[in-house]
């Protein structure tokens, strides 16, 4: 697996993305900056990792989403590429139109930096076939912005489509309001575009992986898309 991650201004989670990304795949992904205007030759997986892009100005990821750079993320993924957007990069991904909606204000109006509990959603694509449908993982947040709103099209699209791969859930997998942690609609937590190919997501995984450090329920995710790109060469 050849993955690049991308580096912008305000970003400070690009050396976790990337350890972890080593660890997983046992091979040092690129660092692309922001400024550069083509990816590596043979790039598989583009991550846009999670951080305050710019100092988070005007709106979180919209002065990311025009750097020159996205051009050629946004080439990568029309040519089915995969590409990974965790937190920040899940609003540029949204602010660049790689994918629908937006993020808001959490509805408690403050940032939240804890674990949450994720619903698995499907098991049948390159960013969820790690797991089982219907598991329960556990991975920590760190957004001020992660309020996922899109209007009742979209909304109906996603959930039609199956689109919705990850999802705010209790510990037992219950939909219940009290751990929806930033009242994002339908407690969403990562989509995909419609081809499946373009994930975003607000929780962190990349920081769930190693057991010297706590939970290893995030390497599932990162060693589903290393199995994918093995099955594919």
């Amino acid at each position: 697996m050849k993955s690049a991650v991308l580096v912008f201004p305000g970003i400070n989670r690009e050396r976790d993305m990337a350890r972890t990304l080593k660890l997983v795949s046992g091979r040092e992904p690129a660092m692309v900056w922001h400024a550069d205007t083509a990816l590596p030759a043979g790039t598989d997986l583009v991550v846009i990792p999670g951080g305050f892009s710019y100092g988070d100005y005007l709106r979180c990821g919209a002065i990311a989403a025009r750097a020159p750079i996205m051009d050629a993320v946004r080439a990568h993924a029309a040519q089915g590429g995969l590409v990974l957007g965790v937190c920040n990069g899940f609003q540029i991904l949204c602010e660049s139109g790689l994918l629908p909606g937006v993020l808001m204000r959490n509805t408690a109006l403050r940032f939240i930096c804890k674990d949450v509990y994720l619903r698995v959603e499907r098991s049948d694509t390159p960013f969820t076939r790690g797991y089982n449908a219907g598991e329960v993982i556990r991975v920590p947040v760190a957004h001020g912005e992660g309020n996922y709103v899109a209007d009742q099209d979209t909304v109906a699209r996603l959930e039609g489509d199956g689109r919705v791969l990850y999802r705010y859930t209790a510990p037992d997998g219950r939909l219940d309001p009290a751990w929806n942690v930033n009242g994002a609609t339908n407690s969403i937590a990562g989509i995909v575009n419609d081809g499946g190919n373009v994930l975003g997501m607000m929780p962190h995984p990349e920081n769930h992986v190693e057991a010297a450090l706590g939970p290893t329920d995030g390497r599932g995710l990162f060693a589903g898309l290393a199995d994918h790109f093995k099955q594919a060469a």
